[in-house]
């Protein structure tokens, strides 16, 4: 709460007896050991800071070690009398069963209606495999794929419904199972696991020729990177998120005061400028796959306001001087850069364009400029 962020997300680890990913995914009640106070005592603390509390679940896999399994072994998918795959050490539960479906929600039910709760991120984190219900006959089982996810959508239909004041997150794997059918029932995805802002660059950009902004899960996340070891500056990391919907995946107590202190003037900076981030009109200005600089923009839709994202990735000694054209701006409009208070006519910044050029020489530079029509 000190640094202005406004949601804290409990993550794996808080129900059944699980004290890593070996058991207890199907049991969906409080570890009292870990939470003595149950999750209401969490809860309350968190309204109580003013922040918003948020759950994780993972409602259609199951682990062999779980309440749930030792009582219901058919209700995984698999072929008879042949091994099942056990992937991330979990199992897929029969979601084209009924029965199965209604036992998860009412256990979601049964902790959701205790406590108050903001947000849901659903995971899902393996693929299907041996995709066979123990319980449909053999005209049917060519449907259970198709039923299977009839079913998912059944689950989420019936808690969105009954929680319309929760905010669902789609998840798998990472961006998995980042599609329209998720969105209709939850408007915003973590799009991959690769969380290093070089690589989200590329993710970033992609993902949005196809899914708005607003649907982008982006979070800052510790350096150096836990996937490719690479070590960017808290500046690169919170620009890079900032061109989504802002989080953060950190050990904030860990944090250098001087990285608090960054973490701060970002949150109150996308705060300002968050319904032009996730509602303006988002172009595209050069590719990570094709340039070492990168750029993009956002453009409010009566063209007064605008934000300019420039990424270089790999510095030099002498870097060659760099020209970005912007996009969709008013031409007829003078337009203030407020961190520099230079100002610039619409048609200049589109036609001759803006130099980016950083002016460091280190790898991994990230500027962020906010122009602002002049009354």
């Amino acid at each position: 709460a000190p640094l202005g962020i406004e949601m804290f997300v409990l993550d794996d680890g808080w129900f059944g007896h699980r004290n890593d990913d070996n058991s207890s995914l199907g049991d969906w009640f409080v570890n009292r050991n870990k939470l003595p106070g149950g999750l209401a005592d969490i809860s309350k603390r968190t309204h109580d800071k003013g922040m918003r509390f948020g759950l994780w679940f993972e409602p259609e896999n199951i682990s062999a070690d779980s309440d749930l399994y030792r009582a219901h072994p058919d209700w995984v998918l698999g072929v008879p009398d042949r091994g099942r795959t056990l992937s991330r050490n979990e199992y897929v539960l029969d979601f084209s069963q009924p029965d199965v479906v209604d036992n998860i929600f009412e256990q979601m039910t049964a902790v959701l209606d205790k406590v108050p709760i903001d947000y849901i991120k659903w995971d899902m984190n393996r693929n299907l495999t041996e995709v066979y219900s123990l319980h449909s006959d053999s005209a049917h089982e060519g449907e259970t794929s198709h039923r299977f996810i009839l079913g998912v959508y059944d689950l989420m239909e019936r808690l969105t419904k009954r929680y319309p004041q929760i905010l669902f997150e789609g998840c798998s794997g990472g961006g998995g199972r980042f599609d329209a059918g998720l969105m209709y029932y939850m408007p915003q995805s973590w799009p991959s696991d690769n969380n290093d802002p070089i690589e989200r660059l590329k993710i970033h950009y992609g993902t949005s020729l196809v899914y708005p902004i607003s649907a982008i899960t982006a979070h800052v996340g510790t350096s150096p990177d836990e996937l490719l070891g690479w070590s960017t500056s808290m500046k690169m990391r919170g620009a890079v998120a900032m061109s989504g919907t802002l989080g953060y995946e950190l050990d904030a107590a860990q944090l250098s005061d001087a990285d608090k202190q960054a973490v701060k003037r970002q949150v109150a900076f996308y705060k300002q400028h968050r319904e032009l981030v996730q509602y303006g009109t988002f172009y595209r200005l050069e590719s990570p796959f094709e340039s070492n600089t990168v750029a993009w923009m956002f453009v409010s839709p009566d063209q007064k306001e605008a934000l300019l994202f420039t990424f270089v990735i790999l510095g030099a000694v002498q870097p060659e001087p760099h020209i970005t054209k912007l996009a969709g701006l008013d031409p007829q409009q003078t337009y203030v850069e407020t961190d520099t208070n230079k100002m610039y006519g619409g048609d200049e910044l589109m036609q001759l364009g803006r130099y980016t050029t950083p002016v460091q020489t280190s790898d991994f530079t990230a500027q962020v400029h906010y122009f602002k029509a002049k009354d």
